[in-house]
C-alpha cells in the first residue's frame, strides 16, 4: 500500500501546498484525523492516497468505485493539495454529480462549496464555451438546441438543397452528424467515403451548412458542446493553458464509457501547460506531435488506438489525472463509447499507476465466480478477478423452457415462491436483452396480479410505437374513438397538421358527431387545401377497406396489413436513430401477442385492462428492464431470460461488429450477472418467435463459458399442458428421447447427468453456431406445428400471402394502386402480384388492391 505522504516523482509547482506541510497537517488534524479513510480496504486506500501522477483505478462491479472517487476528492481537499475550484471532476450524469457532492459533504462534515468543475462532460464544456463564446463565433447567451429543433433545422437545409426528405430523412442525417461529433470530427475532417453515404454524396456539405446555420442562429447542439470546446482549445493555446494551470487534479468517472470527443477533450486538459501551448501553435487542425521523433499525436480525425498518441512525446510530465472505470463493463459501443480508451491508458500516460479493486461487496462467491469466468473469454481487457470474503451463497441456476411463454410462467412461479419465503418484490429484477421480451412478462404479471415497474422506459403497451399501432386498430374497431383517430391522423406525416385537426374538431362540435364522421363531411367541401383534402380522403378510404377486411381476415394479419399500408412500418424503417430497430421489433411482438385472442375486440379489451394496471409509486414491485438500463443497479434476486444464440449474443450486433460486438455482448452478460446480490437465475427457451417466425433456438454460447462448479441446472416451474412441473405431471424434459436429439455442449451434458435415468458417458463437445440441435425435427411428433403461422409482414409496405387462387391479371399488365400509383406486373404467385411501380419501385401486393390502368 502506498504511503499517503510519499515523495512524488512529479515536482509540484511552487505555489501548490505540499502534502505533509504545516498547513496540510493542520487541515488534516481539523478533519478529525481523516475519518473518511476508515473502513477502506488496502486497495481502496491506495487508490485514494496515490495523488501524484496518472492513476487508473480498475474498479470491478460492486467494489466501491463511487466511494473511492469521492474519498479521493475529500483526501485532496483535506490534505490541502488543491482548492475546490482547482479540481476537475467529470461524471456521466447529473445524478452522479449530485450524489458525489452529497457524499463529500458527509465525509468532510460540512457542505462542499466552491466546486464549480464537478459535473458532466457536457455541462462543464458548456460553462467553458459560454466564457469564451466569441472565440468560436458564438455569443455567451447561445441556445442549446434539443432534438426536435435540430430535426426542424435539418429539414430546412434538406429542402434548400432539394433533397427528398422521404428518401433521406432529417433524423438519419442528425444521427450521422451526432456520430461525427462524438468522434471529434468537424465538417472538413469527415472522411469522403462517410460523407457520401447520405443524399448521394451531399452529407459533408449538409453538415457544413448545418454548422454555419447554427452560428447564424447563435445556437449549438449537444454534440457541439464538446466539439467546439476542443476547437476552442486547439485554436487558442492561451485559453487552453489557462485551464490546464487551473486544474491541479483531474478525476474521471466511468472512463470506459468515454467516446473519442470526450477522450480528446480530456487529453488536451491533462497535459502540462508549457508543452501544450507550444504544440498547438499554428494551424487549428495541427496535431500534437513530438518534435523529437515526429510521432503522431492528438488528431480529432483519428480514432483511439489508430496510432501512437503518447503524451510523453511532449517531454513534459502528465497532470495528476485519475480515471476510474471497468473495462469489463463497457457496454455502450453503440453510443460511440470506445473501450480502447481505458485499455490504452498506460500507453497514453507512461508511468501510470494501475490499481485494481477486486474485492466485491455486493454478490456472493458463486455469482462472482460465474461472472469472472465468463468475462475471461474476452481478449480485449486488462484483467482482474472479482472475489468476496463473504459466503459462497447459492449457485447460479440455468433453466431451459420449451418456449418464451413457459419461460415467463416459470419466472412468475419462482417470484411468487420467493414472495412466500418473505422476499420483497423490490429486491427482484428481470433483465432482458431486447425490450420486446418484456411484453410476455408484463402480460403474465397482470394475470398473476404481481405488481411490476419498467425501468429505463415505458411499459410495453405504453411505448409510443405501440400506442400508435393500437390507435389504428381502435379506429377500425370503433370509428367514434376520437382520441385514437386524432393520434394517428398525421402519423406518419400526411400533411394534416394542427390546422386540419382543429377544423375537424370545430366541425365535429357543431354537428355533435365523431371526428371520423366530421372528416367524411369535410373532404366533400373546399374547406381544406387540395393536398390535405386528398390525404385525408385517402386515409378514410383505407380505414373503410381495413374495416371490411376485418370480417374475412384474421386480426393478426389485419394488423400487419394496416401497419404496412399506412406507411407506419416504412416510417420506422427509414428512421436511422439508435432505437428504430427496437421499435420495429416491438411492433412485431405486438402482432405476435394478438394470436392468443379470438378477435380484435377481445385483444383491445385485454389491452385496456393491462393499461389500467397502475400501482402506487411506493408499492412493492418487480423491476423489469433491459440489461443496458441495469448498469449501476443491484438486486437480491436477478432473472436473466433469453440466453439464446441470436438473441443474446445479439445476431445484429455480431453481424455489424464481429468479434468486437461479441466481446461487448459478453461484457453485457457480465454486467447482468453482477447485478445480483444473492441469486442469479438464467433462462433459455428451446423455441422462440423471432421476427414473427417460430425458430428452434440454440442455447447461448455464454452458458458453456460459465464454470461448472458454480452453476446448477434446474427445471422450469412453468410447465404447460404438455406435462411439466407445477401439478401437470412429469416434465417433458424427463424423457429427452422424445426430442430425437441431444445437445453436445458441456452445459447440456451436465443437465443430462442430473436427470433420473439419463444416459451417462456421452461425449462433451461444442455445438455448431449455425446448426440447431433440433434442426429439421418436430419435438412433439407434429403437434407443435398446429398453431404455426407464416412470417409476419412488418418488413415492407405489404408482403401478402398467396391464397392459392389464380389472379385475373397477367404478367405485363399495366395497373394502378391507390398508394403506389401506376406500375406493371412482373410476377404472379396466386393472388399475390409483384409490381414494378413507376415511382415507388418494386412492391408485393394482393391483386384486390390494384386495378387495370
Amino acid at each position: 500500500m502506498t504511503e499517503p505522504n510519499r515523495v512524488s516523482p512529479f515536482p509540484a509547482p511552487d505555489h501548490q501546498p505540499v502534502a505533509g506541510g504545516i498547513a496540510a497537517r493542520a487541515r488534516a488534524a481539523a478533519s478529525g484525523g481523516a475519518r473518511y479513510l476508515a473502513g477502506l480496504n488496502p486497495e481502496q486506500r491506495e487508490a485514494v492516497e496515490t495523488l501524484d501522477g496518472p492513476v487508473l483505478v480498475l474498479a470491478g462491479a460492486g467494489t466501491g468505485k463511487t466511494r473511492v472517487l469521492t474519498t479521493r476528492i475529500a483526501h485532496i481537499l483535506s490534505q490541502g493539495r488543491a482548492r475546490p475550484s482547482e479540481i476537475l471532476s467529470v461524471t456521466f450524469t447529473n445524478k452522479a454529480a449530485r450524489e458525489m457532492k452529497t457524499r463529500l459533504a458527509e465525509m468532510l462534515g460540512q457542505a462542499v462549496e466552491g466546486m464549480p468543475w464537478l459535473g458532466t462532460f457536457h455541462s462543464i464544456s458548456g460553462r467553458i464555451l459560454r466564457s469564451h463564446a466569441e472565440l468560436v463565433q458564438l455569443k455567451s447567451n447561445f441556445t442549446v438546441l434539443d432534438v426536435d429543433d435540430q430535426i426542424r433545422l435539418l429539414k430546412q437545409l434538406l429542402q434548400a438543397e432539394n433533397v427528398d426528405d422521404k428518401r433521406w430523412p432529417a433524423r438519419m442525417l442528425a444521427g450521422l452528424i451526432d456520430g461525427w461529433k462524438n468522434r471529434g470530427l468537424a465538417p472538413s475532417q469527415v472522411p469522403s467515403g462517410e460523407a457520401a453515404v447520405f443524399a448521394n454524396g451531399k452529407g459533408g456539405k449538409l453538415y457544413a451548412s448545418y454548422q454555419e446555420r447554427l452560428k447564424i442562429l447563435n445556437a449549438a447542439d449537444f454534440g457541439d458542446l464538446l466539439l467546439e470546446s476542443i476547437r476552442l482549445f486547439r485554436e487558442n493555446p492561451d485559453v487552453l493553458r489557462q485551464y490546464q494551470s487551473r486544474f491541479k487534479f483531474i478525476l474521471v468517472d466511468e472512463y470506459q464509457d468515454t467516446n473519442v470527443a470526450q477522450y480528446l477533450w480530456l487529453r488536451l486538459l491533462s497535459q502540462a501547460p508549457s508543452s501544450a501551448g507550444a504544440s498547438l501553435q499554428g494551424s487549428p487542425r495541427q496535431s500534437i506531435t513530438s518534435e523529437e521523433d515526429g510521432s503522431p499525436g492528438l488528431d480529432p480525425a483519428r480514432r483511439p488506438g489508430d496510432d501512437d498518441r503518447s503524451i510523453a512525446a511532449s517531454g513534459a510530465p502528465p497532470k495528476n489525472i485519475c480515471c476510474v472505470g471497468d473495462d469489463d463493463q463497457s457496454i455502450y459501443g453503440w453510443r460511440g463509447a470506445e473501450v480502447d480508451n481505458i485499455l490504452r491508458f498506460e500507453h497514453d500516460f507512461p508511468g501510470a499507476r494501475v490499481i485494481r479493486l477486486e474485492r466485491n461487496y455486493r454478490s456472493t462467491g458463486h455469482i462472482l465466480a460465474a461472472a469472472s469466468h465468463l468475462i475471461t473469454h474476452n481478449e480485449g481487457r486488462l484483467g482482474k478477478t472479482l472475489h468476496t470474503e463473504d459466503v459462497e451463497g447459492e449457485k447460479v441456476t440455468v433453466t431451459g423452457a420449451w418456449d418464451s411463454e413457459e419461460e415467463a410462467r416459470g419466472i412468475g412461479e419462482e417470484i411468487e415462491e420467493l414472495q412466500r419465503k418473505g422476499e420483497h418484490l423490490n429486491d427482484v429484477a428481470i433483465l432482458v436483452r431486447a425490450s420486446y421480451q418484456m411484453r410476455e412478462f408484463e402480460d403474465r404479471f397482470v394475470t398473476l396480479g404481481l405488481p411490476y415497474r419498467v425501468i429505463g422506459g415505458p411499459r410495453f403497451y405504453e411505448r409510443a410505437e405501440i400506442r400508435d399501432a393500437l390507435a389504428y386498430l381502435r379506429v377500425i374497431n370503433s370509428p367514434a374513438d376520437d382520441l385514437a383517430f386524432e393520434r394517428i391522423v398525421n402519423v406518419p406525416k400526411r400533411g394534416l397538421g394542427d390546422a386540419t385537426v382543429q377544423l375537424l374538431h370545430d366541425h365535429a362540435r357543431k354537428r355533435r358527431i365523431p371526428l371520423f364522421e366530421a372528416a367524411r363531411a369535410v373532404v366533400e367541401t373546399d374547406e381544406l387545401k387540395p393536398k390535405a383534402r386528398g390525404s385525408l380522403r385517402g386515409l378514410l378510404l383505407q380505414f373503410e377497406r381495413w374495416r371490411a377486411q376485418r370480417e374475412v381476415t384474421p386480426h393478426t394479419e389485419l394488423a400487419e396489413i394496416v401497419l404496412d399500408e399506412s406507411g407506419y412500418t416504412e416510417m420506422w424503417q427509414k428512421d436511422r436513430s439508435a432505437d428504430a430497430a427496437g421499435r420495429l421489433d416491438n411492433l412485431k411482438e405486438l402482432v405476435r401477442s394478438m394470436e392468443e385472442f379470438e378477435n380484435l375486440h377481445g385483444f383491445l379489451e385485454h389491452i385496456s385492462l393491462v393499461m389500467d394496471r397502475e400501482g402506487a409509486a411506493d408499492e412493492e414491485a418487480v423491476s423489469l428492464m433491459t440489461l443496458h438500463s441495469a448498469k449501476g443497479l443491484e438486486f437480491d434476486n436477478v432473472f436473466l431470460p433469453g440466453w439464446e444464440e441470436g438473441l443474446f449474443p445479439s445476431q445484429r450486433t455480431l453481424d455489424e461488429q464481429g468479434r468486437a460486438g461479441l466481446e461487448e455482448e459478453r461484457r453485457l452478460a457480465h454486467v447482468g450477472l453482477t447485478r445480483a446480490r444473492r441469486r442469479a437465475k438464467i433462462y433459455f427457451a428451446t423455441n422462440r418467435r423471432i421476427h414473427g417466425t417460430w425458430t428452434t433456438t440454440i442455447p447461448s454460447r455464454f452458458l458453456d463459458e460459465l464454470p461448472a462448479a458454480s452453476v446448477e441446472i434446474t427445471e422450469s416451474k412453468g410447465g404447460s399442458g404438455w406435462g411439466g412441473a407445477g401439478g401437470y405431471g412429469p416434465s417433458r424434459f424427463d424423457n429427452v428421447e422424445s426430442f430425437g436429439s441431444s445437445y453436445s455442449t458441456p452445459g447440456w451434458q451436465r443437465a443430462q447427468a442430473r436427470r433420473p435415468g439419463a444416459a451417462r458417458g456421452s461425449s462433451e463437445g461444442g455445438f455448431s453456431e449455425q446448426q440447431s440441435p433440433f434442426a429439421g425435427r418436430d419435438p412433439f411428433g407434429g403437434n407443435f406445428g398446429r398453431n404455426k403461422r407464416g412470417p409476419m409482414t412488418i418488413e415492407g409496405e405489404l408482403v401478402a400471402k398467396s391464397t392459392g387462387t389464380v389472379s385475373e391479371f397477367t404478367v405485363g399488365d399495366r395497373v394502378f394502386h391507390q398508394k403506389f400509383g401506376y406500375g406493371r406486373v412482373i410476377k404472379i404467385d396466386g393472388n399475390k402480384l409483384t409490381i414494378a411501380f413507376d415511382k415507388a419501385g418494386e412492391k408485393h401486393v394482393v391483386d384486390s388492391f390494384v386495378q387495370r390502368a
